[in-house]
């Protein structure tokens, strides 16, 4: 996967997002325990727009990988010896910490503008809102291109 300019600039945009939550001031405490990442013991796997998806399909490749691999725990496919992969690129539902143990997740009020931004590059990149993160990780992987 080698991204074009548009793909290069979204997911700039993307990470600009990623920043910009970051340096606002709220109480989080992640401890990296990847407990929230077990998408089948919590019932909640993160969804992903394109540019998110994007993000950490190159963060993935960087990491030397060319396939999102399949678990059968049910457990995020970036999680080794309960760590984050792609930690500088994960996605933004990961970030706002849907785990109990770093505050819980973050009210919509808290998110809700870095949410429409992350829709509208999502929209400019053909998407047509989140999908599963395994799921879109894997279709930015490996791109259909046409023709």
């Amino acid at each position: 996967m080698k991204p074009d300019a548009e793909a290069r600039a979204a997911a700039a945009e993307v990470r600009a997002i990623y920043r910009e939550w970051e340096q606002r001031p709220l109480e989080r405490s992640c401890t990296g325990r990847g407990d929230c990442c077990r998408f089948r013991l919590t019932g909640r796997t993160p969804f992903l727009t394109r540019g998110e998806a994007l993000v950490a399909a190159l963060a993935w490749r960087a990491a030397g990988r060319t396939s999102v691999p399949e678990t059968a725990d049910g457990a995020c496919p970036f999680l080794k010896a309960g760590r984050c992969q792609i930690y500088e690129g994960r996605p933004f539902g990961c970030r706002t910490h849907f785990c109990d143990a770093a505050g819980g997740p973050a009210s919509r009020k808290e998110v809700r503008d870095l949410i429409q931004r992350l829709e509208e590059i999502d929209t400019r990149l053909g998407g047509r809102g989140g999908v599963n993160l395994p799921g879109a990780v894997a279709a930015a992987m490996n791109p259909r291109r046409p023709g």
